[in-house]
């Protein structure tokens, strides 16, 4: 059976991926995920391939001293009356080889680090900043930056981080807006809602962060997403009516 092209070349691309980040771990490995709402960098290396290898020492036998042989000194010649004792020469003491002490083998160490970053949250602004009037256009916007970067440096690994925000728009009234446009107040803002009816109204904005990260020349995808949420209240008021003849 053969198979399509398009699947052959996926394939080859996700082995060259995942060779790229094996030979990548030999020296660091390095990842970026997202827990708990906040940002996860995490950095671990050792010293290389041969980090878990524990080499045997080399035992030296020690050498053998061979003992001194005791030479017996010549009798004395006794006289015919006076019996002298014969004494004999102590031996010499052996001294016994020292055995050197096997030198450690001390295992190679691994370092870590782990760092954890919050985002911004934004505040919503809008305009007319005071009881908008119903079938006006109001102006929404938000305050968060259309970026956000940061640099970490672990275990003298460098990381560099890029996450940028999507924007969902809930107005109150039943009407939504997914957006990547930040807004802006009246004339050039782009983020704007109607009223049909007067009443107090519960904007929120979830904020959705998402990303990537960058080590060693090789960009991957930050894993998980961050969502932050901002929300403020609105009240729009019927515009006065005035009978003239």
């Amino acid at each position: 059976m053969k198979l399509p092209l398009i699947l052959i070349t996926a394939l080859v691309i996700s082995l060259q991926t995942l060779t790229s980040h094996a030979a990548d771990c030999v020296k660091a490995c390095v990842d970026v995920y997202t827990q708990d709402g906040q940002l996860v960098i995490e950095a671990r290396k050792g010293s290389g391939p041969s980090s878990g290898k524990v080499t045997k020492p080399k035992v030296v036998k020690p050498k053998v001293v061979a003992k001194p042989k005791v030479v017996a000194k010549p009798k004395p010649v006794v006289k015919p009356k006076v019996a002298a004792p014969v004494k004999k020469a102590p031996a010499k003491p052996v001294k016994k080889p020292v055995k050197k002490a096997a030198p450690k083998v001390v295992a190679a160490t691994s370092l870590s680090d782990r760092l954890s970053k919050s985002l911004p949250t934004g505040g919503i602004s809008y305009q007319p900043n005071f009881k908008p009037l119903i079938h006006t256009p109001v102006y929404f916007w938000n305050d968060l930056p259309s970026v956000f970067r940061t640099q970490v440096n672990l275990i003298g690994e460098t990381i560099d981080v890029v996450l940028r925000p999507s924007y969902l728009w809930s107005f109150g009234d039943g009407s939504f807006l997914a957006t990547t446009d930040p807004g802006g107040p009246f004339p050039e803002g782009k983020i704007t809602h109607i009223y049909s009816q007067p009443g107090i109204y519960p904007v929120l904005l979830t904020t959705t962060w998402s990303g990537s990260f960058s080590h060693n020349a090789v960009e991957r995808a930050i894993t998980g997403q961050i969502k932050k949420v901002s929300a403020l209240t609105i009240t729009v008021v019927a515009a006065p009516t005035r009978f003239m003849n």
